[in-house]
């Protein structure tokens, strides 16, 4: 495959799933902000949003104060923010353009009918309608394009490319929606509004029924990392994340990529043998850290191995 339809299928894939995770974290964060806490508590929790993206700089050059409109309307409709909602399915389409003719017709046009669905839809009207029915939309929306994706596409690699692009990018967002959220509830009250918040986090990450499935009792902080970070079974979670990684690298590996499987190997092993206890004794911040820097370097590695420079 060429270097350059592998970066279109790699990038249209990592812009869709970042879409759906924005759409997620948002989400949760919403649904937090319903919960009884002064003006200041709820702003900090969405200037948080806006650190975690790197965005504080680029929010203050359009708007002066950080509140929960001002931020939604950022990340979800903003054309000149390259991390909006709007600028990520616009991209995840631009790629998909380019390389068209690599996929199925119904993968194109399940991303191509997104991003029309999409410009159809202002701010107000979002609003007006209410963000979480947005937010759950952008949700059904990935999960029909990756459905169609995987139900329509020849197991080669063209679907390797997309589907290892899904799988960085999905772990990355896992690791920032959790340390994100666990930094906020950590100092919770443990009462009935921390409850709502750790089942709120639960299910943005479509992970509260399968808790409830797999442990059967009451929420608890140390449950929902280990459910987050080592459940291999779990889609979401960094275990499973990095499992798939590991596979689909072993499927287009080529003379130049061993250093970038090493690596990728390390990190699967790391959470395929580590116990939660180990992972609260160094600090989940820094455990999540180093995972989300571990990504980081994978992903640059894939970039050199096997796509466009630069």
């Amino acid at each position: 495959m060429l270097s350059r339809t592998a970066d279109h299928l790699y990038w249209m894939a990592r812009y869709a799933e970042r879409a759906e995770n924005l759409a997620r974290l948002l989400d949760v964060s919403y649904q937090m902000s319903m919960v009884p806490q002064s003006v200041a508590a709820q702003n900090e929790n969405w200037r948080a949003i806006l650190a975690l993206n790197s965005l504080e700089t680029t929010f203050a050059d359009v708007y002066n104060e950080v509140n929960v409109e001002n931020v939604l309307r950022f990340m979800v409709s903003d054309a000149n923010n390259p991390s909006s909602i709007y600028s990520c399915v616009r991209a995840a389409r631009e790629n998909a353009h380019a390389v068209r003719g690599a996929m199925t017709a119904e993968t194109w046009e399940s991303v191509n009918a997104t991003w029309i669905e999409l410009r159809q839809q202002d701010f107000e009207q979002i609003l007006a309608r209410g963000v979480s029915e947005f937010f759950d939309w952008v949700k059904l929306r990935s999960a029909v394009i990756r459905g169609v994706t995987f139900g329509t596409m020849l197991r080669d690699d063209t679907l390797h490319f997309i589907r290892l692009g899904g799988l960085i990018e999905r772990g990355d967002n896992t690791a920032r929606i959790l340390d994100m959220q666990y930094h906020i509830l950590r100092n919770g009250d443990d009462g009935a509004s921390d409850f709502y918040r750790w089942g709120a986090l639960l299910r943005s990450l479509s992970a509260f029924q399968v808790y409830r499935k797999v442990y059967r009792d009451a929420i608890t902080p140390g449950r929902v990392a280990e459910l987050l970070i080592l459940r291999r079974d779990l889609p979401r979670s960094l275990h499973a994340c990095a499992d798939g990684i590991v596979r689909m690298l072993q499927l287009i590996a080529n003379s130049a990529s061993a250093e970038t499987q090493r690596r990728a190997g390390v990190l699967h092993a790391g959470l395929h043998f580590a116990r939660i206890d180990d992972v609260f004794a160094g600090g989940l911040h820094e455990y999540l850290t180093d995972f989300m820097d571990r990504i980081y370097e994978l992903g640059e590695g894939i970039s050199q191995d096997f796509l466009v420079p630069g």
